[in-house]
């Protein structure tokens, strides 16, 4: 119960800027990102403060103890609890610092991650279906997850490998402050070191590419088999859909496996390494110790910072490694974010205040983008008036649905014009203009939430009458009584928890409730039967008046619902008129007329 309000209170507390990447792409991937991590300015200001404060702190104990056994032990006096004092004043110090550090530096890694989330999802709503049309669900869920997530990684890792740098070059300094012929034989090996990181990264980076573009094959197959599961076990196909899946896995483990091994083969290397110094210590330090030329607690110290001078290289496989994943995640976000809507509102765009609803399609011309098939309509001229219910009739594949898809401008137009009240759409702003028409699909969209969130999706505020009036009028308030928790039913995703003609009446109820002035029904009741059809277009008869609907019939019954029948063939106006002109003059109409009746009497 306590959930909601947890959940509106991090509502209040979530602000997200507009703040996008560089849009230059010429400028390498980090560089593209800045602007989005340098809104995290103060906190990453902050981090730096309390990770610099912390790691002098650490860097500093190994003198502390330096001084503690060649000034208290060596000499006899025993004196060692005022260092012993000042070394836990500096555990507790460091403690504190490290923990501030550590805590706002995830937080704000975390932040980032969220603003990346939540810019890439942004920017999918403003892009054309003509993107959705040639990239896969599984792709942008890939992109928007398991990549932003590497990138995360590397914000969180990255920082503290650079704080290890510093102590690194902090332990340098004390090093060389005790002996520096000692300090050189410590370091001789770190060239390599450098040598077999830049190996790596380059052996890395290619096979990061491949891994992430393959984890992406893996998810869009599951996404598919998940959504199409009922086609897939219609056509009993598991078994060549599990060996499919285990085709992309396996392409994937070899992918892994490659890059798994390039890090086998360099991070030992790059890891030992500097413990090649703790031998040269032992042995040279050891001798020097011996012959009085340096004290205890220095050979002591030199192996403390031994030990911190090897953390840098533990941890640099690993963020070198993070570091290519996540350039390469990032150029597989910002092929999301470079790409360019095709339906974009022009800086003069009008508003749409109370349109009549008047549409005109002039000499229209139009091709799905990256299509090879031939032009879909060729000069398509139709006038509808306000108030209007005109039915579209025509075999598969004469454009009977992409004129529905033309008048909200899902596409542009790719000739002519489409015109509302005599404006050119593209002139009036979209937001305005899907208002203001609405397409109630073929195919009915629920989402997974409850029936009364589906219904009132277009119009959140909706009073509760509002809601059931709609129902009610798209002959849905029985079946949706009757239901276990009525209104408050959770359907299942894309609402598969009910029938197909349940699902298209819900899908009717929420494009009522919206209101709109100019309608689209897209075969929007081939899912229900006729009983039920009758019923709803019975509701239909009265909520169309006043209102200018684009029919997309195959039903005799739908062609009812309209005043003017409109014939299209090869993505022209073949014939136009009431049905029973059509009936009597065109034998086109009636051969389609007469298939369709033996459909629907099938």
């Amino acid at each position: 119960m306590e959930y909601p309000a947890q959940l509106d209170l991090e509502k209040k507390k979530l602000t997200l800027s507009d703040t996008s990447i560089d849009p230059d792409i010429t400028k390498r991937w980090f560089k593209r990102l800045y602007p989005i991590i340098k809104e995290q300015k103060r906190p990453f200001l902050i981090t730096a403060f309390c990770g610099i404060a912390g790691l002098a702190i650490q860097v500093s104990v190994p003198m502390v103890m330096r001084k503690a056994i060649d000034n208290a032990l060596t000499d006899g006096s025993g004196q060692i609890a005022s260092y012993v004092w000042g070394l836990l004043a500096m555990a507790v110090c460091a403690f504190a610092l490290r923990f501030t550090y550590r805590f706002l530096l995830f937080k704000t890694a975390y932040r980032i991650e969220t603003q990346l989330r939540s810019l890439i999802f942004k920017h999918l709503t403003k892009l054309s279906f003509s993107f959705f049309d040639r990239t896969a669900s599984g792709e942008v869920i890939s992109r928007a997850n398991s990549d932003i997530r590497s990138i995360q990684l590397l914000l969180a890792f990255g920082p503290l490998a650079i704080l290890s740098l510093f102590s690194f070059l902090l332990a340098f300094i004390f090093m060389l402050s005790i002996h520096i012929p000692l300090t050189l034989v410590t370091i001789s090996c770190m060239p390599f070191v450098y040598i077999l990181a830049q190996k790596m990264r380059d052996r890395v980076f290619p096979l990061s590419w491949v891994t992430q573009g393959r984890m992406a094959d893996l998810a869009m197959v599951v996404d598919e088999n998940v959504n199409g599961s009922r086609i897939v076990k219609s056509f009993a196909v598991e078994k060549d859909q599990i060996k499919l899946l285990a085709q992309m896995a396996q392409r994937l483990r070899w992918s892994s496996t490659a890059l798994i091994d390039a890090r086998a083969r360099f991070n030992p290397l790059i890891e030992s390494l500097p413990r090649l110094g703790m031998a040269g210590i032992l042995m040279y330090g050891g001798w020097l110790s011996i012959n009085d030329k340096i004290g205890i607690g220095a050979l002591i110290a030199f192996s403390s910072y031994v030990i911190m001078i090897s953390v840098p290289f533990r941890m640099l496989g690993f963020v070198l490694l993070q570091a290519q994943r996540a350039a390469a995640s990032s150029l597989r976000i910002f092929e999301i974010l470079d790409e360019k809507p095709a339906v974009l509102d022009k800086p003069s765009a009008k508003r749409i205040v109370h349109p009549a609803g008047n549409i005109s399609f002039r000499n229209v011309s139009f091709t799905y983008p990256n299509d090879e098939n031939p032009i879909v309509l060729d000069g398509l001229n139709l006038d509808i008036e306000a108030g209007e219910t005109v039915a579209l009739v025509g075999r598969t594949g004469c454009g009977k649905s992409t004129v529905a898809r033309l008048l909200p401008r899902f596409y542009d137009v790719t000739g002519g014009s489409v015109l509302l009240d005599g404006t050119d759409t593209r002139d009036l702003l979209l937001e305005d203009l899907r208002t203001h028409i609405n397409v109630i699909p073929d195919e009915p969209f629920l989402f997974s939430d409850s029936i009364r969130n589906n219904i009132a999706f277009g119009k959140p505020d909706a009073k509760e009458s509002e809601i059931l009036d709609a129902a009610k009028a798209a002959q849905a308030d029985s079946f949706i009584s009757d239901l276990e928790n009525g209104y408050e039913e959770v359907v299942g995703e894309r609402g598969y928890t009910l029938s197909g003609g349940q699902r298209q009446r819900i899908v009717v109820a929420r494009t009522l409730l919206s209101n709109p002035k100019i309608l689209v029904l897209d075969d929007s009741t081939s899912s229900v039967d006729v009983e039920t059809e009758s019923l709803i277009h019975a509701s239909f008869k009265k909520l169309l008046q006043n209102r200018t609907t684009l029919v997309i019939a195959h039903r005799l019954s739908t062609i009812s619902l309209a005043d003017r029948v409109v014939l299209l063939e090869a993505g022209k106006v073949k014939v136009e008129g009431t049905h029973e002109y059509l009936l009597e003059n065109s034998p086109e109409y009636e051969s389609i007329l007469s298939s369709g009746l033996m459909q629907e009497a099938k």
